[in-house]
């Protein structure tokens, strides 16, 4: 079958019909046009926010220009996957000071494998209703301006605190991508419904939004534990409280967040009681039992030393007692010098 005789607004239907049953809440579709994102991205880069993420920088014109990154590309076809397992958005968590708080899209296993093994069974789908075409699949693995994108589908929009939201769901979902050369009929893009609510801005531990949509990541909790491979700044470490993976909390206060829906995926469900675990208990694993207990999971990409680092600024803020003072002691002398900067600033909060 040439494309020629393909019932286009069928095959759209069809497509998303087909990522329903794949298991995907939504299926959308966009052009390739990013033109409105070009300026703010560049002034973000220009600002210096990405901070240690080069690869921000890197490939710009093929993730400004979605047709460069794969050639051929007329449409991209996004699809969110919700993951959160609650509907109740707490900051109680936060305050259990001697409790580790790891943010909720990681404490199962790694979205990534899940989403691309689902996109790449909807283009098997489509290949068997049309023949051969031209695709490929993302899942936050390339120079992608996902967000955008699906903004663009009408998936949602980007709110104050610059995920993606949606006026049925909230924010607590996956996204991904498949770029096609099939010249798909688009979707409508939604408007902005954040209003004057300000309530993520307000919320942010360490003022990492400079502006409504304009974040500053090099102050953001989720690009300190996550992204930054060298000391956490002083300024930064109280501010961070119990969170050693990532950071939630201006998704817990985003209003749009009471229509959470609940994910069924099996693959979400926290592992190795990372929902609700101790720090000092996180704090000593060594290293093969971090390699273990992280296996599949979204928190082994940052190393065992980071983890570590980590843990110690947890345990810093945490609750004065001798168990967690012995256990800083413990790792004093068998840590990295970058490890053991950060528990020389723990043990001082506790008076040592």
């Amino acid at each position: 079958m040439s494309q020629a005789d393909i019932d286009l607004n069928t095959l759209a239907s069809d497509i998303k019909h087909w990522g329903a049953e794949l298991g995907f809440q939504q299926v959308a579709i966009s052009d390739t046009d990013l033109s409105d994102y070009h300026h703010s991205y560049k002034q973000w880069l220009s600002n210096g926010f990405h901070g240690a993420m080069s690869y921000m920088e890197e490939n710009q014109e093929k993730r400004l220009q979605p047709d460069q990154l794969h050639p051929g590309t007329l449409r991209v076809i996004s699809v969110r996957m919700d993951y959160a397992l609650e509907r109740e958005n707490s900051l109680a968590p936060l305050r259990n000071r001697n409790r580790a708080y790891i943010a909720r899209y990681a404490r199962g296993r790694d979205y990534h494998k899940l989403i691309r093994k689902r996109l790449q069974a909807l283009a098997d789908r489509i290949q068997n209703a049309i023949g051969e075409f031209g695709y490929r699949a993302f899942v936050d693995s390339a120079p992608v301006l996902e967000r955008a994108m699906a903004e663009r589908s009408g998936l949602g929009w980007i709110g104050k605190n610059t995920m993606l939201i949606n006026k049925r769901a909230g924010s607590w979902f996956f996204l991904g991508e498949l770029f096609t050369d099939i010249p798909l009929p688009i979707d409508s893009a939604d408007r902005d419904h954040c209003g004057s609510c300000r309530a993520c801005l307000d919320i942010c531990p360490t003022d990492a939004f400079v502006s409504a949509k304009q974040m500053d990541a090099t102050r953001c909790i989720s690009y300190l534990t996550i992204e930054l491979r060298t000391a956490i700044p002083i300024e930064f470490r109280k501010a961070m409280g119990n969170r050693v993976f990532g950071c939630d909390d201006c998704q817990l206060v985003c209003p749009w967040n009471k229509f959470t829906r609940l994910s069924g995926e099996a693959d979400f469900s926290p592992r190795h009681g990372l929902d609700d675990s101790d720090l000092v208990d996180l704090f000593g694993w060594n290293e093969q039992e971090f390699l273990q207990r992280t296996e599949g999971s979204p928190i082994r990409r940052i190393g065992y030393e980071c983890w570590q680092r980590n843990l110690a600024v947890g345990l810093g803020n945490a609750e004065t007692s001798e168990r967690i003072v012995a256990a800083l002691r413990d790792r004093l002398h068998q840590s990295s010098p970058m490890v053991r900067e950060h528990i020389e600033w723990a043990l001082q909060q506790h008076g040592e």
